[in-house]
């Protein structure tokens, strides 16, 4: 995340200062004080480029792609879940207080369309090679693989089939990120869960934190997971998509950074692992989130119900007074996990199969358009040549028959 000096905001805007000031005010652009001069302001880059590409009146269609792939305006249509003025939504209800009762369960109902009745049950499964919590997501990797193959296209297909076969692919999902707890019938999976991880007392924190991770706008894992679902794929490949791309270090993988931090911070301090990257006007992953200018609000819903474990307070209360910065779910996740004892591979493991969830419900919607997802590129390499230049058609050959 970087932050620009006002002589550079304004440059890129081409406004007066008067309007800068006005963007901010509304909540446009996001500002916060320069950690070397409290009395100047830093500018958040990506807003400022992105209300100059709006000034500017988006003219090309290349332009409006290219900002629409970096925190831009929607590229898909979607009626599953959006984030509007820093509150989330799931089919029009508000994610928070839904995670107030909800289980993960009653949320595939709600985004997938459908009702409990769709739901054929978990099958019993065969022995999972591997019980390690470190190896729960190359589980279940492994596990869609084998299903991809013999599993059927959703094109075609009805809502109630297209719904119970996604039930199919969330059970052997959460069969192998838990594994066997000796209760696979067990639900809702908050309960497997906690049962798994040898917390029973913390299976209601559990059930708020699969709610709140179930689905989040299109975001990489899940326009991924569209993607393959356009083609035709099979509902476990499209899961097969999601989850691969979640594991990565700035999607899923961000909360084992923040464990790194937070270890970092308390063998040298907060100030000293901070101060040097605001210095270059960045911040860490796990605080400022662009769709959210006052806070996630899924991080906000579970961190007053933790304990937060030595270091974690500190940090964020210095990224607060730096970089008037807020914690999020990346944050929480690793809290959590670091209270609890679940091992650093626990929170990339609740958010796959909490996003299991997102994710089909994005490849039944994208299967139901049926349409193919291929945008064009934007050719930035060498320069091509010329094309040749069209030769004028000369006389017809003249036949030796010719009379």
């Amino acid at each position: 995340m970087s932050w620009l000096t006002a002589a550079e905001a304004l440059q890129l805007l081409g406004v007066r200062p008067q309007t800068l000031y006005a963007q901010v005010s509304r909540k446009a652009i996001r500002a916060r004080p320069d950690p070397r001069d409290v009395r100047r302001s830093l500018y958040h880059e990506q807003d400022v480029r992105r209300q100059a590409q709006r000034r500017a009146g988006r003219r090309r269609d290349e332009t409006v792609a290219s900002a629409a792939m970096g925190w831009g305006d929607p590229v898909l249509s979607t009626a599953i879940s959006t984030v509007r003025e820093g509150r989330l939504f799931y089919r029009g209800q508000e994610a928070v207080p839904l995670a107030e009762q909800a289980t993960l369960e009653d949320i595939a109902n709600l985004l997938w369309g459908g009702a409990a009745t769709d739901d054929p049950g978990p099958e019993v499964a065969p022995p999972l090679v591997g019980t390690a919590s470190g190896e729960a997501v190359t589980r279940a990797l492994e596990a869609l693989a084998r299903q991809v193959a013999a599993e059927a296209s959703p094109l075609g297909q009805s809502p109630i089939q297209r719904r119970r076969q996604a039930w199919r692919v969330l059970h052997t999902v959460a069969q192998a990120l838990i594994g066997d707890t000796g209760a696979v019938s067990l639900r809702p999976l908050h309960e497997r869960l906690a049962l798994a991880w040898g917390s029973p007392g913390a299976a209601g924190l559990l059930r708020r934190a699969l709610v709140l991770l179930a689905d989040h706008e299109l975001n990489a894992s899940a326009f991924a997971a569209r993607v393959c679902a356009s083609t035709g794929a099979s509902l476990s490949a499209c899961v097969l998509s999601g989850l691969a791309t979640l594991t990565g270090p700035l999607h899923g993988g961000a909360c084992a950074r923040v464990l790194e931090l937070v270890d970092a911070s308390l063998e040298k301090g907060p100030a000293a692992v901070l101060e040097p990257r605001l210095r270059r006007g960045m911040l860490y992953p796990a605080f400022g989130h662009p769709l959210y200018p006052d806070g996630d609000v899924r991080a906000r819903a579970l961190l007053p119900r933790l304990t937060l474990p030595v270091g974690f307070a500190e940090l964020q209360a210095l990224a607060l007074q730096a970089a008037g910065e807020h914690p999020t779910i990346d944050f929480a996740l690793a809290a959590m996990a670091r209270q609890h004892g679940w091992g650093p591979q626990a929170p990339l493991t609740l958010f796959a199969l909490s996003r299991c969830v997102g994710w089909l419900a994005h490849a039944q919607e994208q299967a139901a358009q049926g349409s193919l997802i291929r945008p064009r590129a934007r050719y930035v390499g060498p320069e091509l040549p010329a094309s040749p230049v069209p030769q004028e058609p000369g006389p017809p050959p003249v036949s030796r028959w010719h009379p």
